[in-house]
């Protein structure tokens, strides 16, 4: 079973969610702002995808642009990364798909036709 972790207001996430209800893909939705990830289960999702945590931040977001985080995250470790990103579901990366070895991060419906059965 899948986990789509959205923000039901992101075009990218409905875009995400109509693919898997188009495909007949089984999942459970998880609202990112009223459930946010935290650190445990960030750096789990980061180790799974093998991706530098940096691809889990949403570098498009208004409260990214409003913590200036672009300059900051350059002088942070990984711990203070993951404790940044489990402060605020709007800083992270969505769509994200969530199977038990594998972590999608963002919406790419040729990745995403490739990768799921």
């Amino acid at each position: 079973m899948y986990t789509l972790i959205c923000y039901p207001k992101c075009s990218t996430c409905k875009k995400a969610e109509d693919f898997l209800k188009n495909n007949n893909i089984k999942y459970n939705y998880r609202n990112i702002k009223e459930e946010k990830l935290k650190d445990k289960e960030l750096d789990r999702l980061v180790k799974l995808s093998k991706k530098d945590i940096k691809n889990f931040f949403n570098v498009t977001g208004l409260v990214y642009r409003k913590l200036n985080l672009k300059d900051k995250l350059l002088n942070m470790n990984y711990e203070e990364k993951l404790k940044v990103l489990s402060s605020d579901g709007m800083l992270v990366k969505r769509p994200i798909l969530v199977a038990d070895d594998l972590v999608f991060i963002g919406f790419d419906e040729k990745v995403w036709s490739k990768l799921i059965k």
